[in-house]
């Protein structure tokens, strides 16, 4: 995937600042520490697009990404860190949830794991919430560079076992040497390409 245009378009807090052209989305889900900004930047090949925090819980919007000028890519708030007040969690909730339930522009929703640890308690709620809902979804495992490869299988299948897969596959991904990039867009470009207004020259 060439990326020739990418640009940080709304950070909205409530859905009428969600952007209004009707171009496909595609959500990031994950915990506050999965690293979803270090993705972003990977899969775009921007340094610094979206920004990175040793302070987890740092997103606390829906910060909408678009990319040569075709598509979305829409980090949401990472769930799971305790020092986010439970009030702004809260408020997560609903405007997450609506997103997931009311945006017609959504696509695709990438959910995040660490691949070093097995899936907690709200990465299997997520997982379920998104199958019961039916939506679209790829898993992907991020920080694959902090383990050998030949412990991918053991923690990918750990993964998995928690969160009861049959045949959805998990792509194994590093943002820093950008394992399982050209795996994802793939994936990426067939759900897209399934939309009624498919993107052309993708």
């Amino acid at each position: 995937m060439k990326i020739t245009e990418a640009e940080l378009i709304a950070m909205a807090a409530q859905p009428d600042q969600f952007p209004r052209d009707g171009l496909p989305e595609i959500a990031l889900a994950g915990r506050s520490n999965v690293g979803k900004s270090s993705f972003i930047n990977r899969m775009l090949g921007r340094r610094r697009l979206a920004y990175t925090s040793s302070r987890p819980g740092k997103t606390q919007t829906l910060n909408f990404y678009r990319i040569n000028r075709q598509f979305y890519f829409v980090d949401l708030p990472g769930y799971g860190f305790a020092q986010v007040a439970k009030r702004q969690q809260a408020a997560w909730g609903p405007l997450i949830e609506g997103y997931f339930k009311h945006r017609p522009s959504l696509a695709l929703v990438i959910q995040l794991v660490d691949i070093r640890h097995k899936p907690t308690a709200q990465d299997r709620q997520m997982w379920e919430y998104l199958q019961w809902h039916q939506l679209p979804t790829l898993l992907v495992a991020t920080k694959a560079d902090k383990i050998a490869r030949g412990h991918w299988q053991k923690h990918l299948g750990i993964i998995r076992k928690e969160l009861a897969l049959t045949t959805h596959p998990v792509y194994p991904f590093s943002a820093q040497d950008g394992t399982g990039k050209d795996a994802i867009w793939a994936a990426i470009r067939e759900h897209l390409a399934a939309r009624p207004q498919a993107i052309d020259n993708f």
